[in-house]
């Protein structure tokens, strides 16, 4: 078999979440995080998006109506995550999470990107980021790129938004 390559356009153009209540649900991502409802399919699933795109998030009851949290030690998804454009972006949602007391599971510098962590209510995991520009990725001596898990500076980050 020859050797395939994805195209490098491509994208991740949705995340499809099985959850236990979808008013639940809809409260995190539509009122916490600020994502717009685009449409309902009876009450067994909503679909979601930002800036009118057809949808970014699919929540659904289908399978999981009632069911407990998502078990943190099996397989299945570890974190969906959302990329903000802006780093300025990311310091008002870290902001709102703040004044809601809504709890963060982790934040993180990863060099390429900064990070927030946190749990939705079913404890699927969310990563809200925003990438540094591709020329402030760090690399090695050889160019070849770098990435590390360092404390996010959450003061600095907040301080964006004086």
């Amino acid at each position: 078999m020859s050797e395939y390559k994805i195209p490098a356009q491509t994208r991740i153009g949705h995340v499809h979440l099985k959850v236990s209540d979808i008013q639940k649900s809809l409260a995190f991502y539509n009122q916490l995080l600020g994502f717009e409802l685009v449409t309902m399919y009876g009450d067994q699933a909503a679909f979601i998006s930002a800036g009118g795109y057809h949808h970014h998030i699919g929540l659904n009851t289908w399978h999981s109506k009632g069911a407990g949290r998502a078990p943190e030690y099996a397989p299945g998804l570890f974190h969906t995550a959302i990329l903000y454009p802006e780093r300025k972006d990311l310091a008002a949602i870290l902001q709102r999470l703040i004044d809601a007391q809504y709890p963060l599971t982790g934040a993180s510098d990863h060099g390429v990107s900064e990070a927030i962590y946190l749990d939705d209510p079913d404890g699927n995991g969310v990563e809200l980021y925003w990438d540094r520009p591709k020329d402030k990725w760090p690399t090695d001596e050889h160019g070849n790129l770098t990435m590390y898990t360092r404390r996010l500076d959450v003061e600095g980050l907040l301080a964006l938004l004086k």
